[in-house]
């Protein structure tokens, strides 16, 4: 099990997701995560005059036996509070970057290949990056960083150069090198760094975290191209699925355009 705890507005405590903004994780990792959270749940009922925490359980597909599971287990022992569902968006990586084509739009496909037509002929390089320690992460967050600042986040202070999205990132790209599982890809021109796509690899999954690009290179789609390169490496790789994350807000409607599936992940609430 994998929890932090947290103070709800009431004073109680509740344990949440260690990553609790996007709701998005599981925080029963192991194949005897239920059990432990059973017997651990059972053990805090029986403290004498203790007000017992709640926990927040995330990350289930929707028809995961997880939660009819743990209802089995704890539903006479405490409310289940669904919580709202979050929709997120993946693309399959079968076939390779063949397969993936396939899969997308004939005008997706043109636009594309004279997108990339047109930064090639501009000197656009892009270079592929795999941190292999914490300092090798570190100087590749610098150059990230960099680009972030010439991008219209970093002019409107609401990206990855602000706190706490800054530290949150950093610590995230340092964890991944300790297993070679962070992927950091750069888009050059002359030397300067212009975009620049950040993931990370839970066996052959990939989860996107951040892309971004200078502002003056807008007219040259380089976020685009950085998808479609990462991608690439992805399925040079071997990887079979490329998670972007959630989708359910208006601005990550251009999601869909790169990846064709929907998941529904649950959340519930156990309230003693």
């Amino acid at each position: 099990m994998a929890f932090a705890e947290m103070a709800l507005p009431s004073g109680r405590i509740i344990f949440v997701p260690v990553e609790s903004h996007w709701i998005s994780g599981c925080p029963l990792l192991g194949a005897e995560a239920e059990e432990l959270l059973v017997r651990f749940f059972r053990r805090i009922l029986q403290s004498p005059g203790a007000v017992p925490p709640a926990f927040l359980i995330s990350g289930m597909e929707r028809g995961s036996t997880l939660l009819l599971r743990l209802y089995q287990k704890l539903g006479r022992f405490c409310r289940f509070l669904e919580q709202p569902l979050s929709l997120q968006r993946c693309a399959s990586l079968e076939g390779g970057m063949d397969g993936y084509l396939s899969r997308r739009s004939a005008n997706f496909r043109s636009k594309m290949k004279k997108a990339r037509r047109k930064a090639l002929e501009q000197g656009v390089v892009f270079e592929r990056h795999t941190p292999l320690s914490p300092e090798e992460a570190d100087r590749l967050y610098s150059r990230m960083l960099a680009v972030e600042e010439q991008s219209w986040k970093g002019r409107d202070h609401c990206g990855m150069t602000e706190t706490p999205s800054r530290e949150f990132y950093h610590a995230m790209i340092r964890r991944l090198s300790l297993y070679g599982g962070a992927r950091v890809m750069f888009a050059t021109h002359e030397g300067r760094d212009i975009g620049f796509i950040f993931g990370g690899m839970a066996g052959p999954y990939y989860r996107g975290q951040q892309f971004s690009y200078a502002a003056d290179w807008k007219a040259f789609s380089i976020g685009d191209l950085l998808q479609m390169e990462q991608i690439l490496q992805l399925c040079d790789e071997g990887a079979v699925r490329y998670d972007m994350g959630m989708s359910d807000h208006p601005s990550m409607a251009y999601k869909s355009h790169w990846a064709e599936q929907e998941q529904v992940l649950q959340a519930v609430v156990l309230l003693p």
